[in-house]
């Protein structure tokens, strides 16, 4: 038997600090748990102890640096989990919840499991430092509002209300991963139509810098009246875009941060989330998505027990739309009885007949979540249409806008090639 010194917490909050005897650390840990304490540190020999060194990891607050780890300090982004993972998180979590755990040791296991220093390490030491102080595990969660949205906190928030936290951690799993795959179209549908402008630019670029300076030579020869129309416009426009490139570079990168400031304000986010919802081409993948998405999101509130009103102010809040958010808003407003929201939401226009039609259908039969999914399946479906018709209708569109300069480029200089032979009687 070896000894092992520890660092604990008790279930009101206070550290401990002991030694126990067991063949390995696993045994150790078990041998702190039987303890009645939440192991925060375990280490071979007892010197820790007796010394009456603190070893706890951070995480008072939410804020915890970075560890050292072989004489360097390991970079990360504090306190943040990106949404891989978040589902990560969520998944292991539920695992352990099922085979038994509770959830202060499901989170003290998740913690040892990524004691890295990570971001992601740290938001679980805080998390289960917050347990272990008494905290309930959603008010825990609402500390890191930039990793868990107001959807995910009200639904655990359910689950602790119904003792079915494992159960609500699934539905989480799969919504997310609904949404993660509704983005990943969207983000696939715009990568063909990049890729050939970004070509079409290039070889704008190209033309303009490798072959256009060949032929400015003769051209010169010629003089400015002897050139077609066509090349003194290429001409001219190379010699401008030589004069004001850093100029041009400057515009389009003020004007992207500004585009970006003006869409951060309230005013800019309805403007631009509306015109994406008139847009051609694009309206229909947006307006699919946005329903698809409040559907999914008060079907998943709804289904764990939150309240129609608090469901339909979450929904608003990370619908992802600020014209549909907007409108729920004020159905919420609009309800009296707590439980009739097609009413309300059919005065404001926004949403179309079928969402309605389906929501009422809920609303009579007494099972909204289940027809707001229908509703959800539906959308999805319509997405993956207009991201086809999409992409479908673009794709020629970019291609004929490359054609059309490459072509212009092309006949400019042709015209003033067979000008210069001309003048120069060639048969």
């Amino acid at each position: 038997m070896a000894q092992f010194s520890y660092t604990a917490k008790s279930r009101t909050g206070e550290t401990k600090t002991g030694v126990v005897d067991a063949a390995d650390r696993r045994a150790a840990l078990a041998a702190v748990s039987r303890l009645g304490l939440l192991p925060v540190r375990v280490e071979a020999g007892a010197a820790g102890a007796a010394s009456g060194a603190k070893a706890l990891p951070p995480g008072k607050g939410g804020k915890a640096p970075a560890k050292k780890r072989g004489g360097g300090m390991k970079l990360s982004r504090p306190n943040w989990m990106s949404a891989q993972e978040r589902a990560l998180f969520t998944n292991e979590l539920a695992d352990l919840l099922e085979g038994g755990m509770t959830l202060g040791n499901a989170l003290n296991a998740l913690a040892r499991r990524g004691d890295d220093g990570s971001g992601r390490s740290q938001v679980i030491v805080a998390l289960r430092d917050a347990i272990v102080g008494g905290e309930s595990f959603s008010a825990a969660l609402s500390r890191f509002p930039k990793v868990f949205s107001p959807v995910y906190v009200a639904m655990i928030r359910a689950g602790e209300a119904s003792g079915a936290m494992d159960d609500v951690l699934r539905r989480l799993i799969d919504q997310d991963e609904r949404i993660q795959n509704m983005k990943s179209k969207i983000r696939s549908a715009m990568v063909y139509p990049a890729v050939v402008l970004c070509m079409g630019v290039a070889v704008a670029v190209f033309a303009m810098t490798f072959i256009l300076p060949k032929f400015e030579s003769i051209f010169a020869q010629m003089g400015a009246d002897g050139l077609p129309p066509m090349t003194r416009a290429l001409l001219g426009a190379n010699a401008w875009f030589k004069k004001y490139w850093l100029l041009l570079i400057a515009l389009g990168v003020g004007g992207f941060f500004a585009f970006k400031r003006w869409t951060a304000t309230e005013r800019g986010r309805r403007a631009w989330d509306g015109f994406k919802l008139r847009a051609p081409l694009v309206k229909g993948m947006v307006a699919c998505g946005v329903y698809a998405s409040f559907a999914s999101t008060l079907e998943s509130l709804l289904r764990n027990g939150v309240p129609i009103l608090r469901a339909l102010t979450i929904t608003g809040e990370t619908v992802g739309n600020a014209v549909v958010g907007d409108e729920l808003a004020k159905a919420r407003d609009r309800v009296t009885d707590g439980t009739t929201i097609s009413g309300p939401l059919e005065q404001g226009g926004v949403f179309p007949p079928m969402v309605i039609d389906m929501i009422a259908i809920g609303e009579r039969t007494g099972d909204m979540p289940r027809a707001l999914g229908h509703v959800a399946k539906r959308y999805e479906r319509e997405l993956q249409k207009n991201i086809t018709i999409f992409t479908t209708a673009l794709e020629p569109i970019m291609i004929a806008a490359v054609a059309l300069v490459v072509a212009f480029i092309a006949v400019a200089i042709m015209q003033a090639v067979m000008s210069v032979t001309n003048g120069m009687n060639v048969r």
